[in-house]
């Protein structure tokens, strides 16, 4: 068997797909990511935040401020080790919040 053959015999996986079966239970009385000085990601020329959260829950605001969407985050700590000035506060939800992941 050929290796074109055996490529397409596998299905397509796109990691949208994945994302988009994940549970999102957000705590809205408290964020568990905050940007700690808002001046540093002004002053950021880089902004890895944006360019290295899978979910894409950073984005550039007028002026080069960062807000994050912090309900969509699924946790995977990126943002806290990718900042090189360490501007991300970042913990793990409250009991029952955050995201739910699911075997099989």
């Amino acid at each position: 068997m050929s290796e074109t053959a055996k490529k397409h015999d596998l299905p397509e996986v796109y990691i949208d797909d994945i994302l988009m079966s994940l549970k999102y239970f957000p705590d809205e009385h408290e964020a568990h990511l905050k940007i700690i000085d808002p001046q540093v990601c002004v002053n950021c020329k880089e902004k890895p935040c944006i360019q290295f959260c899978p979910v894409g829950a950073y984005r550039t605001q007028d002026g080069g401020t960062v807000q994050i969407a912090f309900q969509s985050c699924i946790e995977c700590g990126t943002c806290r080790v990718m900042c090189p000035p360490n501007n991300v506060s970042w913990k793990l939800p409250r009991g029952g919040f955050g995201v739910s992941y699911k075997f099989g």
